[in-house]
């Protein structure tokens, strides 16, 4: 058993000083005092009492997720967490969901690449009656034929009706594929038409029986409660659940990052607009350098004073916004560069993001665009792990990966630490060059597809093709 000690959350001065590093930089958060111990079977728990509410949220967590749908059956995980929802224990669908409305309470669980989560909040008064929810729905799903079509039937048509209406909420899903080709990474999370049509009950039943265990489970509750009353509860609740015969735990190996260009161009007829994701392999959850590394994309592309947004959407008036994203695993994500523009502006618009991006390699960044980056990570981290649920998926996430308190209560002191060697490090080994990229392109291949041809090889395919990338 560890016992972390730390003092409530408390944000001052976090834009003296930004420049100086040392355990005692301003703006410093810390962890409230959490309790960390596993049960009987290995399960992995966070317990942290807050009291100024009379609400307690819980996280649960099973390492896994997507990694482990069968070839071919891509989406199996994510119908699986949308279909414990459905009914469990002695609950049918209805019945779960009224169970959950009457207390006042909330329910969600969902499936991600390395793992599925099960998130809940509710009212001190109703803690049994949740926990036991939680428990049915991980342990005890009933796994219904009938709710089983309805929700493969609902994800088969929202992907359809994405591509039809809106494929920006889907450019992340090409690009993962086209970029992580053949890596598990690329697999798409909650599937595509091909692979949800392939995936049956019977291989929900089997991703069950073989992916979920007790040994994988991490579990975090943030509120008002006793820790002591709350170790009995959990362990009653989750400490049997048995760990035997379940499958090695997946786990992906490092991609390796594009070097040149690749094209890939789908086919929307008619479309007015082209949307477009340039990317590459760029850091893990883990990274010793990720405060630098975020730093500088706070800078590039992640506010709406970025440079990106800066240069196409405030000046140029070529897209109505643009940003960059690293997407951090437990080995290396996507770091990624999104927009949209009219379909006569395609080139003008990537040309520009090619001009930022070879800009941000050639100048770095200045001081004050530094400092600034600074004072705004500093001004937005408090409130991302201010409320019991936001603190219960941070302490979920940081177990996952094997972090401790100090990713939190240390966070002020890395951000002020960061320096222009930090910087230029991050940049070089982060942010792709604009001659080694991924570039997916949504729009009408008759009126683009000469005028992208500059910008590497073009492999096609259409919008109404079943998959993520080319077969």
């Amino acid at each position: 058993m560890i016992t972390v000690r730390g003092i409530s959350i408390a944000f001052a001065a976090c834009l003296a000083g930004c420049g100086t590093a040392g355990a005692g930089a301003p703006g410093g958060v810390e962890l409230p005092a959490f309790e960390r111990f596993k049960l009987a079977n290995g399960a992995e728990v966070a317990l942290m009492e807050k009291h100024d509410t009379p609400l307690i949220a819980m996280t649960a967590v099973v390492r896994g997720g997507a990694l482990a749908d069968p070839p071919g059956k891509e989406g199996t995980a994510s119908l699986f967490a949308d279909l414990i929802q459905k009914g469990a224990g002695g609950r049918d669908a209805a019945q779960f969901v009224e169970a959950i409305e009457s207390a006042g309470g909330e329910l969600a669980a969902g499936a991600g690449t390395e793992k599925l989560s099960v998130s809940a909040s509710f009212l001190v008064k109703d803690t049994d009656l949740m926990l036991q929810l939680v428990s049915d729905a991980l342990l005890r799903p009933r796994l219904d034929a009938g709710e089983f079509e309805k929700v493969r039937t609902r994800s088969i048509q929202s992907i359809a009706a994405a591509k039809d209406s809106d494929p920006s909420t889907l450019i992340g899903e090409y690009g993962d594929a086209w970029l992580f080709r053949g890596h598990p990474y690329g697999r798409p999370v909650g599937g595509d038409e091909t692979s949800l049509r392939a995936v049956g009950l019977d291989d929900v039943k089997r991703y069950f029986r073989e992916q979920l265990s007790g040994n994988r489970l991490i579990l975090t509750v943030v509120g008002d409660f006793k820790t002591a009353e709350m170790r009995r509860k959990l362990e009653a609740g989750f400490g049997r659940w048995g760990s035997q015969g379940a499958a090695i735990v997946p786990a992906a190996q490092p991609a390796p990052r594009v070097a040149g260009r690749r094209v890939l161009l789908v086919d929307k007829p008619g479309a007015t607009q082209t949307y477009f994701w340039l990317g590459n392999v760029g850091a893990s959850r883990t990274d010793p350098a990720r405060t630098a590394q975020s730093l500088v994309n706070t800078v590039f592309g992640g506010r709406y004073t970025s440079m990106l947004n800066t240069e196409l959407r405030l000046k140029g008036g070529l897209t109505y916004g643009i940003s960059s994203s690293l997407d951090r695993l437990t080995q290396p994500g996507a770091f990624g560069i999104a927009s949209f523009t009219e379909t006569e502006k395609t080139n003008e618009a990537i040309d520009l993001t090619l001009e930022v991006l070879d800009r941000l390699h050639a100048d770095s960044l200045d001081a004050p665009s530094l400092a600034s980056a600074k004072a705004y990570m500093l001004g937005q981290f408090p409130p991302a792990i201010e409320t019991n649920g936001q603190l219960a998926g941070r302490l979920a996430d940081m177990l996952f990966h094997g972090l401790g308190p100090e990713d939190v209560n240390d966070y002020a002191a890395r951000v002020a630490s960061v320096d222009a060697a930090a910087v230029r490090a991050a940049i070089d080994g982060v942010f792709p060059r604009s001659s080694d990229l991924a570039i997916v392109l949504i729009g009408d291949a008759a009126l683009i597809r000469d005028r992208v041809k500059k910008y590497g090889p073009v492999t096609e395919m259409k919008i109404t093709d079943p998959r993520f990338a080319p077969q």
